[in-house]
């Protein structure tokens, strides 16, 4: 069990989890970038956990229940900011009991220069660990500037993307017609210091008016139903990891259902030994104030 909560630890964000899961934005300069494409939709969304499977062994997760909630707000002028809780409780064979309490709020600029990042993560009654940094972009790479765990700067490859623009690059492949995307990601998880190597598979689109076998809040709304999607799945691995036989495992991989307006359904979170599945419960779209100053003011402090 210990292996598994260590895992789900490691995890800031769903890219979807963000990141990211179900990162939005709602700028024009965003969907300017992209061509025609359909700008991101500002809201609100929440995901009832579950088990999905689980692989047994030592690590085996016999039932699995949690939360989790999204929020993003901002625009163009002001930079883009979410907020994200996971509460995950799991249950091993042995009776033992571990719960996940994940938090994190991240600004990140519309041109993907600067990502400001703050992490809160406790593991049962344990002290909570805080990471707190900013990156900022400049010439072929990315500077961090780490507060907390300990005080830190080193640099990444230049190449390396933050969330929003991950998900702003995936839509752009859905549009194109491409089932597969490679980008490395920095999202200020496990420490602020890890770069992840990222596999995007995109699959079929899906029009707005099919027929979904498991509505929920999403499939429910105005605002989506005549929203073109895709099946998605991202795997995450450690760039640093060891590979064996020219293959390596990933740490671990979200699939979901990515309207073109940056929304996410249907959920799968598989962390390897064990997988949770994530239903929307709620979704409220929010409103979307007009830009009224300079584009990508400085990050708030």
């Amino acid at each position: 069990m210990r292996r598994s909560y260590q895992v789900l630890q490691r995890v800031s964000r769903l890219p979807l989890a963000g990141a990211v899961v179900a990162l939005s934005v709602a700028g024009g300069s965003v969907a300017a970038r992209a061509g025609d494409a359909m700008p991101f939709l500002a809201h609100q969304a929440m995901y009832d956990l579950s088990l999905l499977k689980s692989s047994g062994g030592g690590a085996a997760v016999d039932s699995a229940r949690g939360r989790m909630l999204y929020n993003f707000s901002g625009s163009v002028c002001e930079g883009y900011t979410s907020e994200f809780r996971q509460v995950s409780e799991l249950n091993g064979s042995e009776g033992r009991i571990a719960l996940s309490d994940l938090r994190s709020t991240t600004w990140e600029d519309a041109e993907g220069k600067s990502f400001r990042f703050k992490i809160d993560s406790r593991m049962n009654e344990g002290d909570s660990t805080v990471t707190d940094g900013i990156a900022e972009r400049t010439g072929d790479h990315i500077t961090v500037k780490l507060k907390e765990p300990v005080a830190k700067t080193f640099t990444i490859d230049g190449a390396t993307v933050f969330p929003t623009e991950q998900v702003r690059r995936i839509i752009a492949a859905a549009r194109e017609g491409k089932s597969l995307l490679e980008l490395s990601i920095y999202d200020g998880s496990d420490t602020g210091e890890k770069v992840y190597n990222t596999l995007t598979v995109i699959g079929r689109p899906i029009p707005g008016d099919q027929i979904t076998r498991s509505p929920d809040s999403a499939t429910a709304s105005d605002a989506l139903k005549p929203v073109t999607r895709w099946p998605v799945t991202v795997s995450y691995y450690d760039r640093n990891a060891e590979t064996k036989n020219g293959e390596q495992t990933p740490v671990y991989a979200m699939s979901f259902e990515l309207y073109e307006n940056g929304v996410s359904r249907a959920l799968t979170l598989d962390y390897g030994n064990f997988a949770l599945a994530g239903a929307m419960g709620k979704f409220e779209v929010k409103e979307t104030l007009p830009c009224k100053e300079t584009p990508n003011k400085a990050a708030p402090k």
